[in-house]
């Protein structure tokens, strides 16, 4: 498993943290109790399964809702 955290644009409202939240969860592989949206720092955190999905999956998924994604950072767990 890895550690993901992205730094996202300036989040606006809740319903976006809510939107990138249920993006992030539905993809395979991403551990879905450890999303965390942070609406003030604007930034997701969570784990992942480096051989069901990538950071470049999760990054397209929240790019494909209208936000821009800053940096990406990964460690191992």
């Amino acid at each position: 498993m890895k550690k993901a955290t992205i730094q996202l644009e300036t989040l606006a409202c809740p319903s976006c943290v809510q939107k990138i939240e249920q993006a992030t969860k539905s993809l395979a592989g991403v551990e879905k109790e450890s999303v965390k949206v942070l609406f003030n720092s604007s930034k997701v955190k969570f784990d992942f399964d480096a051989e069901k999905t990538s950071i470049e999956d999760v990054e397209r998924a929240i790019t494909a809702l209208g936000y821009e994604v800053i940096k990406s950072q990964v460690k191992d767990k």
